[in-house]
């Protein structure tokens, strides 16, 4: 009776092991570690390395992981790929070919190097130095990854970072409060939330962080505040989990959006349509003006839609968002600022593309169970950032 009991504690444990991964039996992945997301690692000597896992169903290829031997076996059509982790030898075709650069494992990731698999499978690259990215594409498809350089980020690295800092703009000092958030760490999951789950309803932006489970939270976009009825409208695009939960067709302001690998971007509102169709926009809101552009402030409120000429002299409570050239999110609440102020704080603090949120009243941010800037009114929306 032991050794029935003993056996089925065994193949639970198995199955366990395998639904936890999420790979099938047999990939190169520990369930113990968190995973890291699909990057492309390009390390010091300009070597590129992509996951094995990725290739997996992408562009009509399968693999095989032999655990024994440390075997990948990578096939598409009548091409078969075979390398080995740490080994110079590799087939194609089995016919032997030498590499340069060897596969290797980083905390549970398997990295294939891909100078030896684009070719024979027929892999097109296109670099973006700009969003610090790469397009793989083929007849068949298409996938975009943010580029890490120099190291992999390491699980036990802290990904989420407050600070209190100044900034001088002109003849002015600005006291602002900073969280920076690694978004391609493995244990980082950010997503777009409502207020009580539901269009229209407002809440405290604590409540709603604590709801989610949320280490970060700020205010989002503008929203109907001042009427009188229950339903507070939300103005512009937002979508979570992959799902429009707003539309906004027509809505020229600014758009966050990111995908299922955190590679965010921010977007025109014209531009939000056609890649929403193409299905790789995991989240995104919809707020603006923009800010910076490629590190350099540039400010166009009516080309987004702004007709209030209030918006660029105004100064008041104001709530930002900026991604760093190595896929940083920079979230910072600052008071009294102009929207152009604004926009040099930003470059300061070292954003490359940075977009405004909601201020006023709306503006808010919470970090670790408290406020770092309270808001003076309930929110409608708030982008989070959830420490799994």
């Amino acid at each position: 009776m032991k050794k029935h009991v003993s056996q089925l504690v065994l193949v639970i444990a198995v199955l366990i092991l395998s639904i936890g991964t999420g790979f099938s039996s047999g990939s190169p992945v520990s369930a113990a570690t968190p995973i890291l997301k699909n990057t492309v690692f390009v390390d010091k000597n300009n070597h590129s390395f992509i996951p094995f896992r990725f290739l997996s169903g992408y562009a009509g290829i399968t693999t095989n992981w032999n655990a024994a031997e440390k075997r990948m076996d990578i096939i598409k059509k009548d091409i078969k790929l075979t390398i080995y982790l740490g080994k110079a030898t590799a087939y194609i075709n089995e016919k032997a070919v030498s590499l340069t650069e060897l596969a290797f494992s980083d905390n549970g990731t398997t990295f294939v190097p891909l100078s030896f698999i684009s070719g024979p499978l027929g892999l097109k690259l296109e670099w973006n130095a700009t969003a610090s990215s790469i397009n793989l594409k083929n007849e068949e498809d298409s996938a975009t990854l943010p580029v890490i350089t120099g190291a992999l980020i390491q699980p036990e690295s802290q990904p989420i970072v407050s600070s209190k800092k100044n900034f001088k703009v002109g003849s002015r000092s600005f006291s602002v409060q900073v969280v920076t958030v690694a978004l391609l760490h493995p244990k980082v999951k950010l997503d777009v939330v409502l207020a009580g789950n539901t269009i229209g309803k407002v809440e405290e932006l604590s409540s709603l962080a604590k709801r989610n489970n949320a280490m970060v939270a700020i205010n989002g976009t503008f929203f109907d505040a001042y009427t009188n009825g229950d339903y507070k409208a939300p103005y512009g695009y937002i979508v979570s989990g992959g799902k429009m939960l707003k539309n906004s067709s027509g809505d020229r302001r600014t758009i966050f959006t990111y995908d299922k690998n955190h590679l965010a971007a921010l977007i025109p509102g014209l531009d939000f349509k056609d890649k929403f169709a193409a299905n790789t926009i995991e989240g995104g809101l919809q707020a603006g003006p923009r800010l910076l552009t490629n590190g350099k402030v540039s400010l166009d409120v009516k080309a987004e839609g702004f007709k209030d000429p209030k918006i660029l002299t105004g100064g008041g409570a104001r709530s930002a968002l900026g991604l760093t050239r190595d896929h940083k999110l920079i979230l910072l609440t600052s008071n009294g600022a102009t929207i152009p102020q604004l926009a040099e704080i930003m470059r300061q603090a070292g954003a490359y593309q940075a977009m405004n949120l909601d201020g006023g009243a709306s503006s808010g941010l919470y970090y670790n169970g408290k406020y770092l800037t309270t808001p003076g009114r309930q929110i409608s929306n708030a982008i989070v950032i959830k420490y799994q």
